[in-house]
């Protein structure tokens, strides 16, 4: 068969300039720039740290200046040894909540400079008041300083593997980094050993000390574990390598597909069978475990397909996309041109086509390469899969060839006869005027506007009449198809292929004007959207924005639903349309579109669509479209996504905006309550420090009756207002400079004496039973702050419970934790009350009887249990009647002591 060298498909293609310039542009910079490197492994123990530091030794022996950031060995004896003779930077020092702790010094290393920085665990969070709460972020600063660093990272602190690991292990990491440090890392050097050779790492004390290396391997360093952390580790890398590749294939413009990774295209053209293709190519990707993309060339020769044709092409793009496929519409003059070019694009390695039979035209010399033949001239190194389908899989498909739908457009033919008819009669006036071969160019305008306004197949039938035409009423002898002069004969010729090349041209410029000017609109749209929502400051404006801007683009009466304070959904207001909000309701809570068109509660008149954002879901957006098969164009769909995209972050925004808001205002009226407490607590306390001493003075000499009860009437309320101020002073101290503690080794038994001692006289109307063993161990705390909690918790025991009630107090070991609980037989809690609301400052309970106080005794009490490592919590006795408070305190190594 002879091959036609000089196919328009041929054209070789040459790089974009602008892309030149661009890459020349971010070439210039990336050379100011410091270079990352990363040493990345599925877990701890696989030796990252040491790689880094043993590759750290080669450059310093080869002279170049390297400087150790910070590097934890955790005291592995081959990790510390790797350290010898490095230059390592001084640590910071950062106060944290009473405790001095030690941070990589970000500000020495950028006066330093040096060659190569090391910096350990990039996945790290800095100490709060650092300047970056991160240190990817740190190292982005000294990337930007152009200096080069090296550091190490595990798989399962990368952002999109945080899920997948969690429910791989159980464990929910929360140091994380963007996954764009990782891909645009210079370098990533992969430290891979085997699970088996990690776990007797483990099991030799290599990894972690030998108590903690136990507990690590009952829970995270399973076999299974490790093995799927090794297999995320491993693809993830892969996907980098690929990605690498593939810009290096376009920053060099090189054609030619690399398959080094199986990825399959798949054209479709709206024939019968094409979904029978498309499951048989689902369960071969499945086989080869190889990502699959499905394209319709929307060529200009498929403009004018009947709608039934349409319709299937969107209905088998949807199936693919079910099926997990990318899909696209991809625009092209020419078939074979357009899936080469986006094969080059995706590194796509087969490109898959269903068998189109041909029989008339098989066995003829002359007929014009097939699709297959046609690609394999453009780019040989591509493999082509011809499949054979079965057509009755997809009998309701249209049975159409490709280009044959403009046929049956009979409007526009007929428009041509008419626009052809109507020029011969001009043409008959103005040859009154003008020579013959003038009025040719008449026709030729009647061709060039009929391709333009009806494609390609109504301006090839505009060529030949018009040649018919011009023949029969202007050449002798006229009204007739003979010719004297043979001269006519070229001229017939020439004006047809004239007439047949500019025809083809406008109708090819018409399918590209078209296809621009939707590329634009999409794009347009987005911008637009954007640029509104960039300017929107509370939610009424996101809302009013997102309503009137996608009822216009998508053409459909728009809604929009947003949770209020409490997540209930609610409609907002101008949003049209029949909206259901237990189907929005539905499709925030699992992130997935429902309603007409999806799967999921499909009788639904309208499209809902979750607004996702980077923390979470902010609303539903509701879509009911006046075209309904508007959606299922991939491109369309795309806008739809990533319009839903845009919203969502405008109502994160404007929702942390308000958070910041009234957090600042919070804060701000919390100084002021503190600073008013504090100044009204230290005036109070000189008089009422008089009313004690005066009231006690006089209690000794005080006679039975109605003066001495008085007496002990001024006593009491005088100890209760004092304790209220010191808990008013010590709850303002805590809010201005935190918990300082004065941590001494003290029995349980002297702490809960102490205590009871203090209350003696509040508790003369309540009996009190301890259960403190003898054998409990100490307890490593502050004695005045301890005692503080229990004189809190007895004191609210006091006040909600009737006189005559018992108190207990007991105390027991439970785990790694000492436990003493208060329990008293009263009401119990309030049942309507969360018990974290119990120890909100100022929060108080509701009785029969007014109860003093302002609520500030549990809250005070839980801040210092918290600072001490602890915990406080609240529950009702199971008997059903009594409340209990259990204060669990951590127990520490005990101290030696000497017999």
């Amino acid at each position: 068969m002879p091959v036609n060298h000089h196919h328009p498909f041929c054209a070789p293609a040459r790089p974009d300039p602008d892309a030149l310039v661009a890459q020349l542009q971010a070439a210039q910079q990336q050379a100011q720039r410091g270079k990352l490197r990363i040493y990345f492994g599925s877990n701890a123990g696989v030796g990252k740290t040491y790689a880094m530091l043993a590759a750290a030794q080669r450059e310093r022996q080869a002279g170049l200046d390297v400087l150790v950031g910070l590097v934890e060995t955790h005291d592995r004896a081959e990790t510390v040894q790797q350290l010898h003779g490095l230059k390592q930077l001084p640590r910071r020092s950062v106060s944290y909540q009473g405790k001095t702790l030690t941070e990589f010094d970000l500000d020495a290393a950028l006066a330093h400079r040096p060659g190569v920085l090391l910096l350990d665990e990039l996945a790290h969070s800095n100490v709060a008041g650092s300047r970056h709460p991160k240190r990817w972020q740190d190292v982005q600063e000294l990337l930007d300083a152009g200096i080069d660093v090296w550091t190490t990272l595990n798989v399962q602190h990368l952002e999109s593997l945080n899920d997948v690991v969690s429910a791989i292990v159980g464990i929910q990491v929360h140091e994380t980094v963007p996954d764009h440090i990782f891909d645009d890392a210079d370098e990533v050097i992969v430290v891979d050993i085997p699970p088996e050779e990690l776990l007797k790492r483990l099991k030799a004390g290599k990894v972690y000390p030998l108590e903690q290396a136990e507990r690590a391997s009952r829970n995270f360093f399973r076999l299974g574990n490790l093995l799927a952390l090794r297999e995320l580790a491993l693809r993830r890398t892969a996907d980098r390598v690929d990605e690498d590749m593939r810009d290096y294939r376009r920053e060099r413009a090189i054609n030619e597909v690399w398959p080094a990774r199986e990825r399959l295209l798949v054209c479709i053209g709206g024939r019968a069978g094409d979904d029978a293709l498309v499951r048989q190519v689902a369960r071969l990707s499945r086989r080869l475990e190889a990502e699959w993309m499905v394209v319709y060339v929307d060529a200009p020769e498929r403009q004018h397909r009947p709608r039934p044709a349409q319709e299937a092409v969107l209905k088998t793009l949807a199936l693919a996309a079910r099926l997990g496929a990318d899909t696209a519409t991809i625009p092209g003059a020419y078939v074979a041109q357009a899936l080469v070019d986006y094969a080059r694009e995706r590194n796509a390695s087969h490109l898959v086509l269903a068998r189109v039979q041909q029989r008339l035209r098989r066995w003829l010399p002359w007929r014009s390469p097939s699709l297959p033949e046609q690609i394999a001239l453009l780019n040989p190194g591509l493999d082509v899969l011809v499949l054979s389908v079965n057509s009755f899989k997809n009998q309701g498909a249209p049975r159409l060839p490709v280009g044959t739908g403009s046929l049956f457009s009979w409007k526009g033919y007929l428009g041509v006869t008419l626009a052809c008819f109507s020029a011969t009669g001009l043409a008959e006036l103005l040859l009154q005027v003008f020579d013959p071969a003038n009025v040719v160019m008449l026709f030729l305008l009647v061709v060039v506007l009929s391709a333009l306004r009806w494609g390609r197949g109504p301006g090839a039938w505009a060529a030949l009449l018009s040649v018919l035409l011009f023949d029969f009423y202007f050449v002798p002898p006229r009204n007739s198809f003979s010719v004297n002069d043979t001269q006519y004969v070229f001229t017939f010729c020439l004006m047809l292929g004239v007439a047949l090349v500019c025809g083809q041209l406008m109708a090819r410029l018409r399918h590209e004007a078209r296809v621009a000017a939707e590329r634009e609109r999409r794009a347009g749209a987005l911008a637009r959207l954007a640029r509104d929502l960039s300017g929107a400051l509370t939610q009424d404006q996101v809302s009013a924005i997102a309503l009137s801007t996608m009822s216009g683009v998508f053409g459909a009466q728009t809604g929009l639903l947003l949770p209020d304070s409490e997540e209930q959904l609610h409609i907002v207001r101008g949003s049209e349309g029949s909206i259901d909000i237990s189907v929005g309701r539905w499709c925030m809570e699992h992130g997935k579109m429902a309603g007409h068109g999806t799967d999921t509660l499909a009788a639904a008149p309208a499209l809902y669509v979750p607004l996702m954002a980077p923390v979470r879901a902010r609303g539903v957006l509701a879509l009911q479209l006046r075209t309904p098969d508007r959606l299922r164009v991939p491109e369309e769909r795309r806008l739809l996504d990533a319009s839903a995209s845009q919203i969502a972050l405008a109502l994160e925004r404007v929702h942390f905006v308000e958070v910041a808001q009234q957090t600042q205002v919070a804060m701000e009226g919390e100084h002021m309550r503190n600073t008013l407490l504090a100044a009204v607590s230290h005036d109070l306390r000189t008089p009422l420090t008089s009313i004690l001493g005066a009231a006690q003075a006089a209690l000794p000499h005080a006679r039975a009756g109605a003066s001495k009860d008085m007496l002990l009437q001024i006593f009491s309320q005088a100890q209760s207002m004092q304790q209220l101020i010191d808990n008013l002073l010590a709850m303002a101290r805590l809010q201005q400079g935190g918990v300082h503690l004065n941590r001494q080794w003290f029995p349980v038994d002297e702490l809960v004496g102490s205590a009871l001692h203090q209350m003696r006289q509040r508790l003369t109307d309540h009996p009190v039973h301890t259960d403190i063993p003898a054998t409990l161990p100490l307890l490593h705390v502050d004695a005045v702050l301890m005692e503080r909690v229990l004189v809190n918790l007895l004191d609210n025991a006091i006040k909600y419970t009737p006189s005559g009630t018992l108190i207990s107090l007991a105390a027991k070991i439970d785990g790694p934790a000492c436990v003493i609980s208060i329990h008293d037989a009263g009401p119990g809690l309030p049942m309507h009350m969360d018990t974290a609301q119990l120890f909100e400052p100022f929060t108080r309970g509701q009785t029969e009887t007014a109860v003093s106080g302002m609520g500030l005794g549990l809250a005070l009490a839980q801040r210092i249990v918290q600072a001490h490592g602890g915990s406080l919590s609240a529950a009702t006795a199971e008997a059903g009647t009594g409340s209990v408070f259990f204060i669990k305190l951590p127990l520490t190594q005990q101290p030696d002591i000497d017999a």
